[in-house]
């Protein structure tokens, strides 16, 4: 039987209060993050994850002190495998983990995966909107660390993947009705930010995260106000807007209750599970926005795994090299996304 590899990307997070730092100092050390030479980066993001250690260790700490995102990622590898498996008897296929800034790197991955031995492998970002800060990183840090076997497959992004649009959908259903269908409800779909000068420069992350909420937005037509922002910024560049942050805050003049829709994420941790649920939530009380609702993220959906095959298997049938999934495709001016061979990994 042919093998099939899926390796499935994503950040990674801090398994533990000791792992606090050095995945902080990895994070910052990525030149997708802080584009300065080595000998001004490396001392520079020991610097910030020594003063940013402390913080981050009490967000972890609201958690259980550990990022939920390895246990996360791992039951989608685990749903996906079984249902790639059953649309496909012919193959043998396993689902492996790369995380970027913390284990399993791709390093030790990619080693698994040699020893597969596959015939052919997918490489499935779970960020469903490009970025070369996220996924355009991820790629290259595999493409730096695999040197086994099988023909390369890259589903590049996926924003308007009828899975994903659904998932999330249902999400927002499920928490509005749950909430007694609440009428002055303004839908938030909220995304991690980007410094603006990375956008500017091609990076198509915006447009898609816009394409997204359009999708999704279209789903709950119960809803029709909705809007969206961007969280989770750091330093002193302007990063896109307006953030969730203002969001609240607008919602609060208008006389209006939020419901926060995690647009960008496919997993919950510390962005979803404490800026959203505590910090933002703080304040919307402290505003006097009531209700305050979030939608969970997808997580293992059947919608969503769902789209992950479909992306796997069409991705495999359409031969080597990076392509989207879905009706999606980056406009010129919007053009380092790896599709169009700018931005790792075919």
């Amino acid at each position: 039987m042919s093998k099939l590899a899926v390796v499935l990307f994503n950040l990674g997070g801090p398994d533990g209060p000791e792992a606090v730092k050095p995945f902080l100092e990895n994070l910052f050390k990525d030149p997708a993050i802080i584009g300065l030479p080595g000998f001004l980066r490396l001392p520079l993001a020991k610097l910030i994850a020594t003063r940013r250690e402390e913080t981050a260790k009490a967000n972890y700490a609201i958690m259980g002190g550990a990022s939920p995102l390895l246990p996360e990622t791992t039951r989608q590898a685990a749903a996906l495998q079984e249902a790639l498996s059953a649309a496909r008897p012919d193959l043998t296929v396993r689902v492996f983990i790369a995380m970027r800034y913390w284990k399993p790197f791709a390093d030790q991955t990619a080693k698994e995966v040699a020893a597969f031995a596959p015939d052919d492998l997918v490489l499935l970002p779970l960020y469903p909107q490009f970025s070369t800060t996220t996924t355009g990183s991820s790629l290259k840090d595999w493409a730096r660390a695999y040197r086994g076997p099988g023909r390369p497959h890259t589903v590049c992004c996926y924003p308007e993947a009828q899975g994903l649009a659904e998932a999330h959908a249902r999400a927002i259903s499920q928490i509005w009705l749950k909430a007694g269908r609440p009428a002055d409800v303004r839908l938030l779909f909220s995304a991690h930010g980007l410094p603006q000068k990375v956008v500017d420069g091609g990076d198509p992350y915006q447009v898609q995260v816009e394409a997204t909420a359009r999708a999704i937005a279209a789903r709950v037509p119960e809803l029709t106000d909705w809007s969206i922002c961007y969280q989770s910024r750091v330093g002193p560049l302007k990063w896109l807007g307006p953030s969730t942050v203002d969001a609240v805050r607008q919602a609060a003049a208008d006389g209006k209750g939020v419901l926060i829709c995690p647009v960008a994420f496919v997993s919950e941790h510390v962005e979803t599970l404490v800026e959203l649920d505590h910090e933002y939530a703080v304040l919307a009380k402290e505003l006097g926005v009531s209700p305050y609702l979030r939608a969970p993220t997808p997580t293992t959906d059947a919608s969503l795994i769902d789209s992950f095959v479909q992306a796997s298997l069409e991705a495999l049938e359409r031969g080597p090299g990076a392509a989207p999934f879905g009706p999606w495709l980056c406009p010129p001016s919007h053009g380092k996304c790896a599709c169009q061979g700018k931005a790792g990994g075919a």
